[in-house]
Order: structure tokens, then sequence, then C-alpha cells
């Protein structure tokens, strides 16, 4: 009989307890928005909101030296706990003077994640099995895009009925309830290297992947990508209205078909994974991105919902291998700072497309970016396929080497 990643123990609690995070996280961070926009009166004070959510990614190096440093089953508890504490903070929201308290909690927000997200990657290295890693991140992807597809709307329903520090409690009392969860992992974590320099902590990340050629390719096609891919932010705007003639609310049916194609993508990542390998996956995943963003010039109902599912279906498919190259090819000590590093060098490219497509729209027609961003997301793909099959490893990679502990028996549970 096929034994599942859901059979280990540790990981279904941390499944569980991550998605009881994630439905606290993405209830609360568009309630945000709406929030400012309901204090203010301006488009820009809802838009500043989540440029501040995105700012802590400039940081991350640092909070993945932390996460290197210390036990990730206790910095996963400590993190939920403190964020549901920052939370509380917006019962003290009352009027416009109380703007500041938004925007800091929103960044505590953003901070969070990051401490979040590498301490999550190095603890399922150290509850999965490698060859399980890729089964691992699909059933983490599937839940978290599962919950993305109600979440915002619910935790936005809740926000309209009975307002902001109502929805406030609700979502610290999600994070106190993950903390819970996550704390009853059992996992006997591999201990951390000896510390290092500042510098050599800040760069042990980037180092790691350019030793790695796999990583170092993943890496380079994935911030060349993602590049054009934060057009879409905007773009969608221009298909909902000038191609598909409805009103902007139309986004939020689009993001819901998004969801359902993420879901299915992450029905079948893992297997995906373990045919095409995780270069592999990467690569098919940047083609389906450019497919789907080519199809959305074509405003026809029926193109946009099939390509709304491919887009959707292709995120879940690119952090997948992404995610799982990461893991599977960094030592455990390092993944912190590898992980950390990796979403910086996609992040940044992507923040900045995301403001200069802002700025295109308005003067270059929606259907020219959209087929720029499939050129280049195509070109990208292309060049990654080409390298897929070549060494993991080159001379700079067998230098790390020495830092893999063989796995010996499966961790406590």
């Amino acid at each position: 009989m096929r034994v599942t990643v859901l059979a280990e123990a540790g990981f279904r609690r941390l499944l569980i307890g991550q998605t009881v995070s994630n439905l606290g996280d993405t209830a609360l961070y568009l309630s945000l928005g709406i929030w400012a926009k309901d204090l203010t009166g301006s488009n820009s004070a809802a838009g500043a909101i989540f440029l501040t959510l995105t700012l802590p990614v400039l940081f991350a190096p640092a909070a993945g030296s932390v996460v290197d440093r210390v036990r990730r089953r206790r910095l996963l508890v400590v993190t939920n706990v403190l964020t549901g504490g920052v939370v509380l903070g917006l019962l003290a929201v009352d009027s416009v003077r109380q703007l500041w308290i938004l925007y800091a909690v929103t960044f505590c927000y953003g901070a969070s994640a990051l401490f979040v997200g590498a301490a999550r990657s190095a603890l399922v290295k150290e509850l999965v099995p490698d060859e399980k890693l890729a089964a691992a991140n699909a059933a983490l992807q599937a839940a978290s895009q599962g919950v993305r597809v109600l979440s915002p709307l619910a935790g936005a329903g809740i926000y309209a009925a009975v307002g902001g520090k109502a929805l406030a409690a609700f979502v610290a009392i999600l994070f106190a309830l993950a903390a819970v969860i996550l704390g009853g992992i059992r996992v006997t974590e591999t201990p951390p290297d000896e510390r290092e320099s500042f510098r050599r902590e800040f760069l042990a990340g980037f180092k790691h992947i350019r030793a790695v050629p796999l990583l170092a390719r993943v890496t380079a096609a994935g911030a060349g990508a993602w590049a054009v891919l934060g057009f879409f932010e905007t773009v969608i705007f221009a298909v909902i209205d000038a191609g598909l003639h409805r009103p902007p609310s139309f986004f939020g049916v689009i993001t819901s078909i998004q969801g359902g194609g993420a879901i299915l993508g992450g029905l079948v990542a893992g297997r995906l994974c373990a045919r095409l390998g995780e270069d592999g996956l990467v690569a098919f995943a940047l083609v389906s991105f450019g497919v789907g963003n080519l199809a959305l010039a074509f405003p026809v109902m029926p193109v946009v919902v099939v390509a709304s599912v491919l887009n959707g279906a292709a995120m879940v498919w690119f952090v997948v291998g992404f995610s799982t190259a990461m893991q599977a090819h960094t030592p455990v000590r390092v993944q912190g700072r590898v992980n950390a590093a990796s979403n910086m060098v996609i992040l940044i490219p992507n923040t900045a497309s995301i403001a200069l497509g802002a700025v295109l729209i308005t003067a270059v027609d929606y259907r020219v970016l959209l087929a720029a961003t499939a050129a280049v997301t195509l070109g990208c793909a292309v060049a990654l396929w080409r390298g897929a099959g070549k060494p993991v490893s080159g001379r700079a990679g067998r230098r790390q080497a020495w830092r893999r502990r063989p796995r010996s028996a499966s961790p406590a549970r």
C-alpha cells in the first residue's frame, strides 16, 4: 500500500497548524486596506498598506540568519503568539489619528511572514524524508490556496458586519490556536552550526544558492520571470474592464477561479515534481504562466476562465518546484538563510514590476503587456529547461556537501 506524506504525524500537525495560521493571515490582510480606505477616503492610503506589507522582504537575509540560530518549531510558536499580540493593537484604532497603527501592524505582519516561511521550510525538511518533500510542499500549497479562495472574502465580510476590532480579535484567536497546534509537533531538530561573523551569516544563503548550479538556475529563471509577472496585478483590471466589460468587483471572481486552479494544481504537483524534477517543474510552471497570460489577451469569458485556472495551477507548481529544490539541495543548518535569500531575489523584482506595471498600463495597451509578460516568462522557461538534467552540484557545490548530514532514523514523533 502506498504511504503518503500525511502518514507523517509531525507533518500532519504542521499542515493543520499552518492552515489555521493562514486562515487568520488571509482573513485580515485584505481588510487592512479596506480599513485604511474607510478612515481616510484615500486609495493611496489603502494601496500603501500592501506596499508596507512587502517592505520587510528587504530584511529577509537577517531573518533567515535568526531562523538558523534557533529551534524552528519554537520559533513558529513564538511568532504566531507575537503576531496575534500585534494584531490586538488594532483594537486601539478609532479614527484617522491612529492610521499609523494600521501601518505598524501591517509591517509586523509582513515581517512575521519572513520568519514563518523560513522556519516552516526548514521544519518540513526535518519532519519529512527527502523523497516526500515535493508531496509535502504540494499539500501545504493546496491547503494554503484553498484557504485563500474564501478567507479574504470572509474577513472582509466580518469587517463589514461587525467592524475591524472584532475581526482583529477573531484573527488573534486563530493565531493563538495555531501556536497551540504547532507546539504539539514532536521533532528532533538538527543543532545549528557555530556562530559566524555577521557578514558571513548574512551572505550564507546567497553563497549557497550560487554554489549549487541547480539552485542558481531556478533562482535566476524565477527572478527573471517574476520581474514581469508583477504586471498581472494591474493588467488583470484592464482585462476585466476593457476586455470583458465587467465591473472591478469581478476581480473577486477571477481570484476564486485562480484559487480553484491552485487547488487542482496542488493535487498533481507532487507527481509532476517526481516526473520532471524540481527544475523541470519550475520550467513547466513558467511555461504555464506564459500560456495563461497570453490567453488573457483574448477577452472571451471561457478563455479567461481557463487562463485563470492555468495561472492558479502554475503558481502552485512554481512554489512546489522552487521550494523542493531549495530544501532538497540545502543542508538543514542553512535552510533559513537560503529560503530568505531566494525569496528576496524573487520578491524584489516582483515588487518592482508591480509598480512598473501600474505606470505602463496608462500608456501601453494591456494586450501588449500580456504579450511581453508571456515572451519573457517563456524565455526564462526555455533557458531553465535547457539546463535541466545538468549536474546538481559543480565543484563549488561539492564544497557545500560536507555540511549535509545523512538522514538516519526518522525524527521522533
